[in-house]
């Protein structure tokens, strides 16, 4: 394996590198998602409770 004849720079080894300064629109803590998931999981039950 070592004779195929292709020969990489040993810094990239294949790897694919974006850009990593991306900086998102939207930008969620955990802490924002846990409360948006238990005000879903309220608001189902609020509906299974009133409309039935």
């Amino acid at each position: 394996m070592a004779d195929s004849g292709v020969n990489m720079p040993s810094g990239l080894g294949g790897l694919v590198r974006f850009k990593e300064e991306y900086q998102s629109k939207f930008n969620l803590s955990p802490v924002h998602v846990v409360v948006f998931i238990l005000l879903l999981v309220v608001f189902r039950i609020a509906l299974g409770i009133f409309i039935k």
